[in-house]
């Protein structure tokens, strides 16, 4: 038997309620960093159709809007999604094949590791990646000799950490038409005694990769699903892309228009023919999870492996000064290119010779403040005569925090005390215009994005070294360190006006987290995991247990005494 007389006083009640707008779900009670340009916070938000239909304290939510699903986030924080402003996704995928060498402290530990790979993952080409030579007590490039012996039918190549130099062994150089006689421009193929060592520096490196076999059909989506997870689980929601063909910006749209790939996109085009005629010449290409209006383009290769283009010769290497990956001509004429079809130019430019060029060059176009937002990818060694340029052209400095870090132990023997003072410049590069991007590069480092905010402002390795920081002069604040994978982020990829913070309008993109990584103590930045990762309003990744929300639904709409009795009622009348 069931009371009517309160249904009945109960439905009047109801009746009597002013409406309220429905949303798809709200979030109340939580300690929200909305990362606008103010860096505001707020208690609760609505979403509806993807978006957020608002921002703001959890009375006016509670007031205006009413939902099936209640989220309370008492003791959580939530952020705007992470933005990796420059990384490498497609070819992290490509990675989770290969044998990972990073962790490889010696060559012969190498050779162990690519040993088991072989065994439990045999295939026609053994491809590792990750090695560092500065790990090792020899701090030198290794040579092929072991690999031919152990793999003399077998193509091997070992690519460095940093993507701009490889291992290969005599297979894959006859496989790769590389003899004593070959010339590669913007690359250069080291030998000694007369005979090929294997080492294949930038451009002659870019040329044998072209020979590795590359997944396709399932095989591709499957690894591409499984890289974006990993990117979802870090909070990871945008991935500027640096340096796409054509064939792969189509796949991304195909699968994200299938809804396998979910992850937000903005491409780096290379600067081939094909990509020119089918995006750049057609002009902006965009949809709700894809941009396409930048072109990626190289000046020099990396300083681990003395590519960087100096200004002076190395301090470890007296008769190198780097590599010029492509002539100024040529450069010139691909801005050209692309600055009458409205694209963002973005060159890796690392040594400070490689920068200067950069600099003048995009100044002959800019020749002063604008907003087309074109972009230095790394600006790694700058020197500084040349930061007022960034200001004078409007050019936005695209670091990796991470970098700084990685590299410290050895950067000083490659730039010499004086000079290595203005690398890693972050705040100097920050203050020109007031803004900058952050991006981790992976995979030449980890995906998680929350190493490059503990690199930012703490300026320490992951063991907490060294104990005051490297040229802590130059960390971030934790305040810009955010806003640099957020809504700067989305700015340097033309993404504002959709993500990059939470406000309302925009889509709704953002993390939960147990803990606040804007006071935490610093050393624990990388310790936070993620709970949980929405794109769109949908939640993508989750490492808690599904919630119960009924009650929540009602506590939202109706007064706690309302909510006691329909306990009680509900309680001794249940089916």
């Amino acid at each position: 038997m069931r009371p009517p007389a309160f249904f009945i006083v109960f439905s009047i009640f109801i009746s009597c309620m002013p409406h309220k707008q429905k949303a798809d779900f709200l979030i109340l009670n939580a300690s929200l960093y909305k990362s606008d340009e103010p860096f505001s916070m707020a208690q609760a938000i609505a979403v509806k159709n993807g978006k957020f239909i608002f921002v703001g304290s959890n009375e006016e939510a509670r007031s205006t809007y009413e939902s099936e699903k209640i989220i309370d986030c008492t003791g959580k924080f939530i952020f705007p999604g992470l933005i990796d402003a420059h990384c490498h996704f497609y070819g992290y995928a490509l990675s989770l094949r290969y044998a990972d060498i990073n962790t490889a402290k010696s060559f012969e530990e190498l050779l162990q590791i690519i040993a088991e790979h072989n065994r439990k993952f045999p295939s026609s080409w053994l491809i590792g990646r990750g090695w560092d030579q500065n790990k090792w007590e020899k701090k030198e490039f290794p040579g092929n000799t072991e690999l031919n012996k152990l793999y003399p039918d077998i193509p091997v190549v070992l690519i460095r950490v940093d993507g701009h130099a490889a291992l290969a062994n005599n297979k894959a150089l006859e496989i790769a038409g590389i003899t004593l006689k070959t010339k590669i421009d913007g690359g250069k193929i080291i030998t000694a005694n007369g005979k090929l060592t294997g080492i294949l520096l930038d451009k002659a490196c870019d040329h044998i990769r072209s020979f590795i076999p590359e997944p396709n059909g399932k095989e591709l989506e499957k690894l591409l699903q499984e890289a974006q997870q990993h990117c979802f689980s870090a909070g990871l929601t945008l991935l500027a892309d640096a340096g796409l063909d054509r064939k792969i910006v189509e796949l991304y749209d195909s699968l994200q228009k299938q809804n396998i790939l979910k992850m937000r996109f903005y491409a780096m085009l290379n600067p081939t023919d094909e990509n020119f005629k089918k995006y750049i010449e057609k002009g902006i290409y965009q949809t709700d999870r894809l941009i396409v209006r930048s072109i990626k383009l190289y000046a020099d290769g990396a300083l681990g492996s003395r590519g960087a283009l100096l200004l002076k010769p190395y301090e470890d290497d007296k008769d190198n000064t780097g590599i010029l990956v492509e002539k100024p001509e040529l450069l010139k004429s691909m801005i050209t290119r692309a600055d009458s079809a409205g694209y963002q130019v973005n060159t890796h430019a690392i040594g400070d010779s490689a920068v200067r060029m950069i600099l003048n060059l995009y100044g002959e176009f800019l020749k002063t403040k604008n907003d087309k937002r074109w972009r230095i990818e790394h600006s790694q060694v700058v020197h500084p005569d040349d930061l007022v340029k960034y200001k004078n052209y409007s050019v936005i400095p695209a670091v990796n925090t991470t970098h700084a870090t990685s590299d410290m132990s050895w950067a000083g023997k490659r730039l010499g005390e004086e000079r290595v003072k203005y690398a890693y410049t972050y705040k100097n590069l920050l203050d020109q215009n007031g803004w900058l991007c952050n991006g981790s590069d992976f995979p030449i480092e980890s995906i998680n994005p929350l190493y490059g905010f503990y690199a930012a402002v703490a300026r320490k390795d992951l063991q907490g070294n060294p104990e005051n920081g490297f040229q802590k002069e130059n960390a971030l604040s934790r305040e810009q360190a955010m806003k640099s994978m957020t809504i700067w982020a989305a700015k340097a990829c033309f993404w504002e006006p959709a993500i990059g913070s939470i406000e309302a309008g925009k889509f709704a993109d953002f993390i939960i987290t147990s803990q606040d990584f804007m006071k935490v103590d610093e050393n624990k930045i990388p310790d936070i995991k993620i709970e949980q990762t929405f794109i769109s309003g949908e939640c993508v990744f989750n490492n808690t247990k599904t919630e119960d929300y009924f009650f929540r639904s009602l506590t939202n709409s109706f007064s706690p005494f309302i909510i006691f009795s329909s306990k009680l009622i509900f309680k001794r009348y249940a089916l």
